[in-house]
């Protein structure tokens, strides 16, 4: 429909409204089109691409966050400036409150929220707009996942934003941090000029920040400009910006605070405990021990983008506390996630991407080297792997790739491969053979030593 291949329905644009809450956008694009066939010549056939689709939702002029966090509770006061692009008043304005402790473990996620739900008395929202309270009214309320309509009126009259005027809502909610994750994500679901965004850290906590962008059509990658830090007094604040940013994008900041015991380097937990503390799925979780989910490709495109981006965040954050000179890997398994994904970072940096990947083919030369794992990063093994493979895996729209992968790489592709097939690198390694304890092993930092 997008291209104008094919021409929409009433009802089909009314249930696309509704799902994505477009504020009656898609039904009036919807309207001009049947107006334009009305009055076509004999033959011709209007396309969604020959008209300018009005809109009566509103342009987001500046849409700007600030999140505080005290060590207990996070704090977000949000600020949108409106403009009323359409022919029509309006009258009410969306808002979305989505929580997430466990990005990536979504199972866990679920089980936590359901004993620890988000409550409207805790969040405290409030919203106004030109010095005038809003009402609101829930859309939807779930255990991490409030919709809010915020009402351009209140108990002493209405004053709703009209054509062609702008005006400057302003809304702020709190949620405990057991309720909150580590990351704040913008969505630009509205045509939106400029997105910025401020967190405010104690400094106490020597929180880290990076951010991850991606889009309907786009796999995740770091923010294209940098996060701003500045020191003001005892908080620590990073300052984010875009200007025009696509519809659909999707701005996602994450952190960890190095002095918590349980996300740092110096820990004094065990390695398996700050990867457990970090997300990652430990061994004898029932996941690991089970084939994965294909995806279908393409239908399932946004799904393996989401999974994607969630694999990138994992690899940040494991990134921050701890050096991996041979490369990295993880696969969705790993993050609680049952589909046929992982993504592998080499030593260089470069990082590439396996969507319902499989070994085709592998050299019978082999050789042994020493593999960890983020689910039991406290020994390492002495693990057989081939030293090339050819590896048929998929992009998200669907083509099929065969691509050749040589010692280093090979072996780390190997290993996310054989979770995604439900097996760890202890069951590769020969029988009697042990894993060492971490303390034990002697080439921490170091990239796999091969022949020239």
């Amino acid at each position: 429909m997008e291209g104008g291949h094919q021409v929409p329905s009433e009802a089909f644009a009314r249930l696309a409204d509704g799902a994505l809450n477009s504020g009656g956008a898609l039904r009036n694009a919807y309207a001009e089109l049947h107006r334009q066939l009305a009055t076509a010549p004999a033959g011709a056939t209007p396309t969604l691409a020959t008209f300018d689709q009005p809109s009566a939702a509103p342009v987001v002029e500046h849409d700007d966050a600030d999140l505080h966090y005290d060590g207990r509770f996070y704090r977000l006061v949000h600020r949108r400036r409106l403009r009323n692009a359409s022919d029509e008043p309006v009258t009410r304005y969306l808002i979305r409150i989505s929580v997430d402790r466990y990005p990536g473990n979504p199972e866990r996620s679920n089980q936590h929220y359901r004993e620890n739900p988000l409550t409207w008395q805790e969040l405290d929202l409030h919203a106004e707009c030109r010095g005038e309270p809003m009402h609101w009214s829930a859309q939807h309320d779930r255990d991490s996942f409030k919709e809010v309509w915020l009402l351009f009126e209140n108990d002493h009259g209405r004053f709703p934003l009209y054509p062609g005027e702008s005006t400057t809502v302003d809304y702020g909610y709190t949620v405990p941090d057991i309720k909150w994750g580590n990351w704040f994500q913008r969505a630009v679901r509205l045509p939106t000029e400029r997105v910025s965004v401020q967190l405010f850290f104690p400094a106490e906590l020597q929180p880290a920040v990076w951010g991850l962008e991606t889009s309907m059509s786009a796999a995740a990658s770091d923010f294209r400009t940098a996060i701003q830090r500045r020191t003001d007094e005892s908080r620590e604040i990073f300052s984010w910006s875009t200007e025009n940013p696509p519809l659909n994008a999707r701005y996602r900041l994450e952190w960890r605070f190095k002095a918590r015991p349980d996300a740092g380097p110096d820990s004094e937990h065990s390695p398996t405990e700050v990867m457990a503390a970090l997300g990652v799925v430990q061994e004898g979780d029932p996941i690991l021990a089970q084939a994965t989910r294909p995806f279908d490709l393409p239908a399932e495109a946004d799904d393996a983008r989401r999974v994607v981006t969630e694999l990138h965040s994992a690899i940040q954050r494991i990134s921050e506390v701890h050096t991996f000179g041979k490369g990295m890997g993880i696969a969705a398994p790993q993050i609680g996630i049952d589909r046929s994904a992982a993504l592998v970072k080499l030593p260089n940096g470069d990082m590439i991407t396996l969507l319902n990947p499989r070994i085709i083919d592998q050299t019978d030369d082999t050789d042994e080297q020493y593999e960890g794992c983020l689910s039991f990063f406290d020994v390492r093994g002495m693990v057989p792997r081939p030293l090339a493979i050819h590896v048929e895996h998929q992009d998200v729209d669907g083509k099929i790739h065969l691509t050749r992968f040589d010692r280093g790489a090979a072996r780390l592709i190997c290993h996310e491969i054989d979770h995604l097939n439900g097996q760890l690198y202890k069951a590769r390694m020969h029988e009697g053979v042990e894993p060492i304890p971490v303390t034990e092993y002697k080439s921490g930092g170091k990239q796999w030593d091969y022949p020239s």
